[in-house]
């Protein structure tokens, strides 16, 4: 009797999770690039929803023109001074796109199944999360999904049944660990017009899904590059310390 109540009562509780995010992104004249808060091969993939989705940016609301970084679970507000943290893992250069009309390509990480495509992208020129003023651009490799979910891959053994049993008892979404490529082309005449530490000509992406448990996506940046162009690297110092900047600059509650 005990444990049907029990069940009943953990069926009965309103508990989400789900996760998909920016993994790595590159421009279609060199760079790299990771989300804001991404903390690399520390977090597993495989595993229970509380470990896997702790890099994971999650914004305020679906339509993809809104201001704000997103937040994540393990280390909060996402702000600009935390590129420096994204930038120790992928490298001192930023993705590259071409100004007469380039692409940014990269790989999507689905943790759960209600952090899967379709994907929208918005760049904000000025570098500051201003996504509200933004150009939404179209992809050109899309994520799957519907609505931003995807069914959850085959059990394989008792130990995955018990915990995809517990995630439908739960109300929570299965784990995925899948990654899938993804592709944005970006218009000839885009300008960025902002700055970062002693980069210049930045711009920000948001890229995200729309699912209503979220949405699940990543900020990274980028710059445009022509002829006239000077690419300026950061000095990258190490993860550690481009955490506590991040951290230094939290505050208030984020806007997204």
């Amino acid at each position: 009797m005990y444990g049907k109540t029990f069940i009943f009562a953990l069926a009965a509780t309103p508990l989400v999770a789900a996760h998909g995010k920016v993994a790595v992104v590159q421009g279609d004249a060199g760079g790299n690039g990771t989300g804001l808060g991404i903390m690399g091969g520390v977090v597993p993939g495989p595993g229970r929803n509380a470990v896997t989705e702790v890099d994971t940016t999650v914004f305020g609301r679906t339509n993809i023109q809104t201001d704000g970084l997103g937040k994540t679970t393990q280390g909060g507000k996402n702000t600009v001074a935390g590129m420096k943290q994204a930038m120790a893992q992928s490298g001192d250069t930023l993705p590259q796109v071409s100004a007469n009309g380039g692409k940014l390509t990269g790989t999507f990480h689905i943790v759960t199944t209600d952090g899967a495509g379709p994907l929208q992208a918005v760049i904000d020129p000025t570098g500051t999360g201003a996504f509200s003023q933004g150009q939404v651009v179209q992809a050109s490799t899309q994520v799957p999904g519907k609505g931003g979910n995807i069914r959850p891959p085959k059990v394989r053994s008792v130990g995955q049944l018990f915990t995809r049993s517990m995630d439908v008892i739960m109300r929570r979404a299965s784990n995925v660990n899948q990654d899938y490529p993804m592709a944005f082309d970006i218009p000839a005449g885009t300008t960025c017009q902002g700055t970062m530490g002693n980069m210049q000509n930045v711009c920000l992406v948001k890229i995200a899904n729309s699912n209503r448990a979220g949405p699940f996506g990543g900020v990274i940046a980028m710059q445009i590059v022509d002829g006239n162009t000077t690419t300026i690297p950061v000095p990258v110092t190490s993860a550690a310390a481009g955490n506590a900047a991040a951290k230094g600059t939290k505050g208030k509650a984020f806007q997204a």
